[in-house]
């Protein structure tokens, strides 16, 4: 089964399982063999410049960008708006999340063209794009990812109307420890400012999803703490797998061992519930910080899943929207 069918089916309810992506992604050659070469490690400074001259720099012809939109009280409780300058009808919306280790990252880089690059992608594929930052460890610990990312979702739904979106289809995306984030949302309703989460679905690349599976690094420690009776409650596995937000998850061939045997848990246990798999891909040739450094390049293997997925989930949100209303 492909991908992308296995995205049309989650979406409609109906569920499947993938664990591998066809060659459809058009990765230069030079590029696959500097990526197999610096191997399976995350390392943003000899990966950046691989996809640095792929990306478009400022000012966007046709985009719309708000920038530093306060989100909630925290200094880093920031936002990125990015719409077309043209005015559309309302568009679904995606949020994005980066990583950085829980300890660094930032939504828009000084002289970086990430993430922006996954907002541009956005807004040219019929999105309204908004990129998050959030409090980082040591200073702030579990839960502050998800009580921000639950402010900012909150946000969004209360102000993205104005701004051209469709509050009944946001979609949330993480990456990394962004992906962690997200997850973390995702499976705790308790820190939910929205009914139901606010979610049409959830996209996590390369997260850590169960805390007591793999050994947890500094990274890990510096913001879930150092003590592991308290990792099974902050993991997110569980809470994922009970959860009725449509989600996708992703890894890459050349991420860490760690980060795929994350992958695998949350893909094989989905397939146990009673309702089925979720939607899942590793993505062929790419490494931990290349999958997200190419988005809006002509390297399709992430992005054109993606769109499928957000494009059927967000269907099922409209209609089950519908119903509400109607009730």
């Amino acid at each position: 089964m492909t991908f992308r069918l296995a995205s049309i089916l989650v979406a409609a309810g109906i569920v499947a399982s993938t664990t591998a992506w066809g060659q459809q992604n058009a990765m230069p050659a030079d590029i696959a063999a500097k990526l197999q070469e610096i191997g399976r490690v995350v390392d943003p400074p000899a990966t950046a410049p691989l996809y640095v001259p792929l990306q478009q720099k400022e000012p966007y012809r046709g985009v719309k960008v708000d920038r530093d939109v306060k989100y909630g009280p925290a200094d880093r409780n920031l936002l990125d708006v990015f719409t077309p300058e043209a005015g559309s009808s309302f568009r679904p919306v995606l949020i994005y999340v980066h990583g950085g280790g829980f300890v660094a990252g930032n939504k828009h880089p000084p002289g970086s063209p990430f993430y922006d690059n996954v907002m541009l992608w956005a807004v040219k594929n019929g999105f309204v794009g908004v990129n998050v930052t959030y409090r980082l460890a040591p200073q702030a610990t579990w839960p502050a990812g998800a009580e921000d990312l639950a402010a900012a979702v909150q946000w969004v739904s209360q102000n993205i109307t104005e701004r051209g979106g469709d509050p009944v289809r946001i979609f949330l995306m993480g990456h990394s420890a962004g992906a962690v984030h997200v997850a973390s949302y995702v499976s705790h309703p308790e820190f939910h400012k929205v009914k139901g989460g606010g979610l049409a679905g959830a996209i996590m690349l390369s997260g850590i999803y169960d805390l007591t599976a793999t050994p947890a690094g500094s990274p890990e420690i510096a913001y879930f703490g150092a003590d592991p009776a308290r990792y099974a409650e902050r993991s997110s596995l569980q809470g994922l797998l009970t959860s009725n937000t449509p989600l996708m998850i992703a890894a890459a061939q050349l991420d860490p061992p760690n980060f795929v045997r994350q992958f695998e848990l949350l893909r094989d246990a989905a397939c146990k519930r009673p309702s089925g798999c979720i939607t899942a891909g590793l993505l062929p040739q790419h490494s931990h910080m290349s999958e997200v450094y190419s988005i809006n390049t002509a390297d399709t293997a992430l992005t054109s899943e993606l769109f499928t997925f957000a494009e059927q989930a967000g269907k099922l949100s409209q209609r089950r929207s519908r119903r509400s209303l109607a009730q």
